[in-house]
């Protein structure tokens, strides 16, 4: 995949691009709190970023789908990187505040909004059909490279100053937006029906009519928000492992690590057969993982689980993936995948929530065991609820 130049160019920008964002959440992070002193404002930073993403999600989705997603990919890169040159300039300044910076970071989360899905959909215009599972396969690990690498490159910048990390921050996200435009993508076919409450909904219909795709973006949906443990780890960190912040620093990049061996492997031996089945697979021994991560004391034990977490959620994320890619035609793709990036980021949000809201209200490793059961018990749920996606073989079936 990697010979693939145009592939190579969307993998380097998704790379360079996700660095500069996760560097800069760490130095937004460690400015607003040095500024306000508040965990509420530690909230609002993530609910900055996901608000954009919900109000956005239908019109993204026909962006994507009407005009050329290299150029709405680097437009908003390009936006990004202007966001964290102001930040930059107004660190040096000395006149931000709280609503400055969370406006910054707003600005960023519509961008995004619009990035993912143009840059997802993206992906069926550079690479042949037969190498979609592959191709995704790459991507996450990408991401995730660039999870472990991004903040802690964060972190070092902003201990030589806050504008250092902004204005790296910057640079990376332009250089993501300049390969993002010497992509070289085949002509694909775009949408040219009205502009109508119909066609805005449409993505919707689609996936409803598709019980195959609405099976997999519903699991992930529900088993991830029941699955939120990762959420939780300072707690372990400091109260049941006694490991204090540099371990939780491990814990937290332990996921990420067997996310990306695993996606590297994925990468190099595809699945192929019994697709249905895996996901399925995938997803219980995730709540399995969670049940054994929230029993667990030992540090070793913690961590083991932590990977193994890991690894099973990028083996279901690289199947939903390449379904919704394969099975969604060229001109409805930006809206599938916008509404496939809402799930997502819902899970994830939502997630951290119901794990915080239980633990407040059962103890901590009570509701890390309730969500990794609950998870199991969605996926064996959803294997009757969806007898067609349990039964899929192929991808290309």
């Amino acid at each position: 995949m990697l010979g693939h130049p145009s592939f190579a160019f969307l993998l380097c920008s998704r790379v360079l691009a996700n660095m500069g964002f996760n560097m800069l959440g760490v130095a937004v992070g460690w400015q607003l709190y040095a500024l306000t002193g508040s965990a509420l404002d530690l909230g609002l930073v993530g609910l900055a970023q996901f608000v954009p993403m919900v109000l956005l999600t239908l019109i993204v989705g026909q962006v994507a789908d009407r005009y050329d997603r290299r150029l709405i990919a680097a437009l908003c890169q390009l936006t990004e990187a202007a966001a964290a040159a102001t930040l930059m300039m107004g660190t040096l300044g000395g006149w931000h505040s709280n609503t400055s910076i969370l406006g910054l970071v707003s600005l960023v989360g519509a961008a995004r909004a619009f990035e993912s899905p143009a840059t997802t959909a993206l992906v069926s215009d550079v690479v042949p059909r037969p190498r979609i599972a592959r191709a995704m396969a790459w991507l996450v690990s990408a991401n995730q490279t660039a999870q472990i690498v991004g903040p802690a490159l964060g972190g070092f910048l902003y201990a030589l100053g806050a504008d250092a990390a902004y204005r790296s921050a910057s640079a990376l996200f332009a250089l993501a937006s300049l390969c993002a435009v010497v992509v070289r993508s085949r002509h694909a076919a775009r949408a040219t029906e009205p502009l109508t409450m119909e066609s805005v909904f449409s993505g919707v219909a689609f996936i409803r009519s598709r019980r195959v795709l609405l099976g997999t973006m519903s699991l992930d949906l529900f088993a991830i928000l029941l699955g939120g443990a990762t959420a939780l780890l300072p707690i372990y960190a400091r109260d049941i492992l006694g490991t204090g912040p540099r371990g939780l620093g491990v814990l937290r990049s332990a996921p990420a690590v067997g996310a990306l061996a695993t996606s590297i492997f994925l990468a190099r031996q595809p699945l192929r057969r019994r697709i249905g089945p895996t996901l399925f697979r995938a997803v219980m021994v995730f709540g399995a993982a969670t049940v054994a991560f929230g029993v667990s004391k030992n540090f070793a034990l913690s961590l083991a689980a932590l990977c193994v977490l890991g690894a099973s959620d990028v083996v279901s994320v690289v199947i939903r993936a390449s379904l919704v890619q394969i099975r969604t035609p060229d001109r409805m793709r930006g809206r599938v995948s916008a509404i496939h990036s809402l799930f997502t980021g819902t899970s994830n949000q939502l997630g951290a929530f119901e794990s915080g809201l239980a633990a407040a209200l059962f103890g901590t490793v009570p509701a890390v065991l309730l969500g990794g059961l609950g998870t199991i018990a969605v996926a064996a749920l959803w294997m009757l609820l969806f007898p067609e996606l349990r039964r899929i073989r192929h991808f290309e079936e």
